[in-house]
């Protein structure tokens, strides 16, 4: 009876739950049998089987902060950290030795995820330059470690499965962490050098586009004029020589006086005549030009090239002929 009880207990204690969550390794005689899913389940008692319960659902995390050599030659101080669950219980307990990093164990440096970890992030981070691993790499920096760690312990069938890395932290060593701030700085100003020096040519090019097209017009403005002055300068010249031709002595005496009267109707002037001891003579050509202004009223005067019928030009040629003539008489 008593024998019977036992062996009732005995067979009892095989029964077993499995939490949502994990799942149970079966053992027979320490070698694997099984994967049992989630809830009650039983398995043939100790010594025979065994149940190994291994959590799956629990993200588990792994960090690590080390120096390490950049593909320029540099040491970069860099920390990362890895979020990773169990994907295959069995392959997890019986494929490699210490799979992940247990907060139990005294040297946790020594789990395989641990070594991984620090294996990819180093061949990452040697096929890297400094200055891409500090500023905007690090984002592409954790992605390949990331596909690296996981390559890896697939081909150790680790069971585990990398979801999440991230670089913390990444900056050259404490003693030089002072030259490189100024390196930083100067390589900053730099960039800034170049946009500014870029954003003066672009609005120094197009102003100087729009001066050189309004220089260019006014050029071809000044052409214009120039070009139509003398063609009226030679038209002039042309009517002139025709006059020359019908007439030349009294186009000659009409040129000359013309050229008096332009010259002398611009200031105050009194003639004299000195010579030979004559009495002084006095030639008042703006009262003759007011006079004659006065006589003609408002006409205005015409170019040398018309038919010479201007009044006010007839009658102060004859006062300033007249007077020409007197001072000649004189001198004989």
């Amino acid at each position: 009876m008593i024998l019977g009880i036992a062996v009732v207990v005995w067979l009892l204690s095989g029964i077993y739950i499995i939490s949502e969550g994990q799942r149970g390794v079966i053992l027979r005689f320490g070698e694997y049998r099984a994967v049992t899913l989630p809830g009650p389940h039983w398995h043939f008692p100790y010594p025979i089987e065994m149940v190994e319960k291994v959590d799956v659902g629990r993200v588990r995390s792994a960090q690590n902060k080390v120096s390490m050599l950049t593909q320029d030659e540099n040491i970069v101080e860099v920390e990362l950290a890895a979020q990773y669950r169990v994907k295959d219980a069995a392959d997890y307990l019986f494929n490699v030795r210490l799979p992940d990093i247990d907060n139990d164990r005294a040297d946790q440096s020594r789990g395989t995820l641990f070594q991984v970890m620090e294996s990819a992030l180093r061949e990452v981070i040697g096929k890297n330059s400094m200055d891409f691993i500090l500023g905007e790499g690090r984002a592409e920096i954790a992605a390949q470690t990331n596909v690296l760690m996981q390559s890896i312990l697939d081909d150790y069938k680790a069971g585990l499965i990398v979801l999440n890395v991230n670089l913390q932290q990444s900056q050259p060593p404490a003693a030089v962490q002072g030259s490189f701030a100024d390196a930083i700085k100067a390589r900053e100003d730099e960039i800034r050098f170049v946009n500014e020096a870029e954003a003066y040519s672009n609005g120094i090019i197009p102003q100087a586009r729009g001066e050189a097209a309004r220089m260019m017009a006014e050029a071809n403005a000044y052409r214009g004029r120039v070009i139509e002055n003398s063609k009226g300068e030679a038209e002039r010249f042309i009517k002139l020589y025709d006059e020359y031709r019908k007439a030349p002595e009294v186009t000659r005496e009409r040129l000359y006086l013309q050229s008096l009267q332009s010259v002398l109707s611009k200031s105050n002037k009194v003639m004299i005549n000195v010579q030979d001891g004559n009495n002084v003579f006095y030639l008042p050509l703006n009262r003759m030009l007011e006079d004659a202004t006065k006589q003609s009223g408002t006409k205005t005067m015409k170019s040398p090239s018309a038919n010479f019928t201007d009044t006010t030009s007839d009658n102060l040629n004859n006062r300033i002929r007249s007077g020409v003539e007197r001072m000649r008489g004189n001198k004989r």
